[in-house]
């Protein structure tokens, strides 16, 4: 996806030690903006607290809440491992 497709914008404040532990890591990692390093850095967490992202392809009827969906994509791994 790229950013001109992105529709939504989601505005955080920062303390000056996380903006500068951000810009850190932004560089070390060699990412191209703040943003992206937010969004990796997003990406990262959620996988590691269990949270599945969705595969490329996926269509919103795929993420039905009443059963009635084509199919049913873990959103977390705690409910797949029964824990």
């Amino acid at each position: 996806m790229n950013d001109l497709t992105r529709g939504e914008r989601l505005q955080i404040m920062l303390t000056p030690q996380e903006l500068e532990a951000l810009d850190d890591w932004r560089f070390q990692k060699r990412m191209p903006s703040r943003a992206a390093a937010v969004r990796e850095l997003l990406k990262r967490g959620l996988v590691a607290e269990g949270f599945d992202l969705a595969e490329g392809g996926a269509k919103s009827q795929d993420f039905g809440v009443t059963g009635g969906s084509s199919s049913r994509p873990i959103r977390d791994r705690r409910e797949k491992d029964g824990g």
